[in-house]
């Protein structure tokens, strides 16, 4: 018997990831800038990391309860209270391992065969196949550079029908940087209302914007939204895989029971790490994020006017740590502009159709290495440009 038979069709349909394609070539390359991946180049920070270690010197080595630590959960309930005017119940908020195992356990808990999900595109790779893995059908939303890659509710309308089901609504956006201000979550929770759907808001880099405090989908607005959240991008955890989601009772039991079968619990070290990251941040009044959040904005600032200057379009992202450069004027498409960009020069970016058909014709960068290499990078970038003119 040949073994691929065996493989789920909704498994060998699902396309390998765009971005680690890039990340895997260049890591067998010398000399590599990579602005492929999504992770902090910050170092976790000590204290954190110390309150793991001593967490092992105690002999905590066992699993906890399926929901988390009740400690952590009762810390991420004040933090969405205090930073965000969200407000659940710490019965409501489930500890998982990263924002990704929130997001598949609410697909399989929401999802039944057939079920539409609307996802704005281009957006953050794992969606359509978490999606599909559940059973659903996703149903791109188009978001265009011309609209500061926002979602439109009137865009959102014309799709919308009696097997459509939820809707993701993922902001800060990966990998456009693009925000919501407060007049488009009224006018979507409106749609969301008027249709009768739910939401599964991905807010994991709630913290990394730019222009004004993030203001999250599911204020005022708890009993309709799963919100997904967690450490890695904002406390620099990525390898601690802690993340978590809250949201109406029912729907966590849901994603709890499924949660009990298959992960059981987020490593407790883990979690023991992310007490003390929350609550030394309250305690410190988000100083070590403010800090990081003023490196990210110098990078920022520095890859837009680079891009900008070497003649491509570059949409000023608010959120996030990406810019979504427009390369159609190179007359190269992303998937190429990306290769030879690799190959030639040695800089490593994600093609756009890796979020999405309607990624085609940008790059995705991330700015969170070194302003050295970004530096370096924008060098080689516009070497590469010069060359093709």
């Amino acid at each position: 018997m040949k073994s691929e038979k065996l493989i789920a069709k909704s498994v060998r349909e699902i396309k390998p990831s765009g971005i680690r394609k890039f990340f895997d070539i260049a890591s067998g390359m010398k000399d590599v800038i990579s602005m492929s991946v999504g992770e902090p180049d910050f170092v976790t920070p000590w204290n954190v990391r110390q309150a793991a270690i001593n967490s092992v010197e105690r002999g905590l080595t066992h699993y906890t309860s399926n929901s988390g630590l009740p400690e952590l959960r009762r810390l991420i309930r004040e933090y969405l209270n205090d930073r965000y005017d969200v407000h659940y119940d710490m019965n409501d908020i489930l500890v998982t391992v990263g924002a990704s195992e929130a997001l598949d356990l609410a697909f399989r808990a929401l999802i039944d065969p057939g079920d539409e999900v609307l996802i704005p595109a281009p957006s953050y790779v794992s969606y359509e196949p978490g999606v599909k893995l559940a059973g659903g059908v996703s149903i791109p939303i188009v978001t265009e550079e011309k609209d500061d890659f926002v979602i439109k509710p009137e865009n959102i309308e014309k799709v919308i029908t009696e097997k459509t089901k939820l809707i993701i609504i993922p902001y800060p956006n990966n990998p456009t940087g693009a925000i919501l201000d407060k007049e488009d979550i009224i006018r979507l929770q409106d749609l969301v209302l008027k249709h009768d759907l739910f939401v599964i808001a991905d807010e994991i880099y709630s913290e990394l914007t730019y222009s004004r405090m993030h203001q999250s989908f599911a204020e005022g607005f708890e009993d309709r939204t799963v919100l997904i959240n967690g450490f890695s991008k904002a406390f620099a955890m990525t390898g601690w895989r802690l993340g978590y989601a809250a949201g109406p009772k029912e729907i966590i039991q849901a994603m709890l029971k499924i949660h009990q079968y298959t992960m059981l619990c987020a490593p407790i070290s883990s979690q023991y790490a992310g007490v003390e990251a929350l609550s030394s941040e309250m305690n410190r009044d988000y100083s070590q994020i403010r800090e990081m959040v003023r490196s990210y904005n110098r990078r920022r600032v520095f890859l837009v006017d680079s891009f900008r200057s070497m003649g491509l379009p570059c949409y000023e992202p608010k959120g996030a740590f990406y810019v979504f450069p427009n390369i159609s004027p190179t007359g190269l498409s992303s998937e190429d502009f990306c290769t030879k960009l690799l190959l030639e020069k040695k800089v490593a970016c994600v093609p756009g159709t890796a979020f999405g058909e309607s990624g085609e014709g940008f790059i995705r960068c991330s700015y969170a290495t070194s302003m050295l290499n970004l530096e370096e990078a924008v060098k080689r970038i516009r070497d590469f440009i010069g060359g093709l003119n």
